[in-house]
């Protein structure tokens, strides 16, 4: 079984900053991919920020040049590094994996809040 464990979330104030942690642990689990989901209320869920292996990556339109994704592959771990935060990026953030295997497996967090106020 595949368990992805998110932390970091929190209350910031607008412009500040936060790191989200999503640590995938299971046996036997090869990851092709990894990445970062939001929902905010009334909202349909969108992709934050996407890593998959090799290297390339790729962010939503609004949080380009704010956000930063990493991954250590060595510990099966992503990163999501949030910087000049808004209020609109108030939302619960999800941590997403991708299989390397066939057929595709997709695992999803738990979710964790981030609320962006004064």
């Amino acid at each position: 079984q595949v368990q992805l464990v998110e932390s970091g979330g929190g209350l910031v104030q607008p412009g500040g900053s936060l790191r989200l942690s999503c640590a995938a642990s299971g046996s036997s689990f090869s990851i092709y991919a990894m990445g970062w989901y939001r929902q905010a209320p009334g909202k349909e869920r969108e992709l934050v920020a996407r890593a998959v292996s090799g290297g390339n990556t790729n962010y939503a339109d609004s949080v380009k040049g704010r956000f930063a994704i990493s991954r250590d592959n060595a510990k099966n771990t992503a990163y999501l590094q949030m910087n000049s935060l808004k209020p609109e990026d108030t939302a619960v953030y999800y941590c997403n994996a991708v299989g390397s295997g066939v057929p595709v497996t997709i695992y999803w967090g738990q979710g964790t809040q981030v609320t962006v106020s004064s």
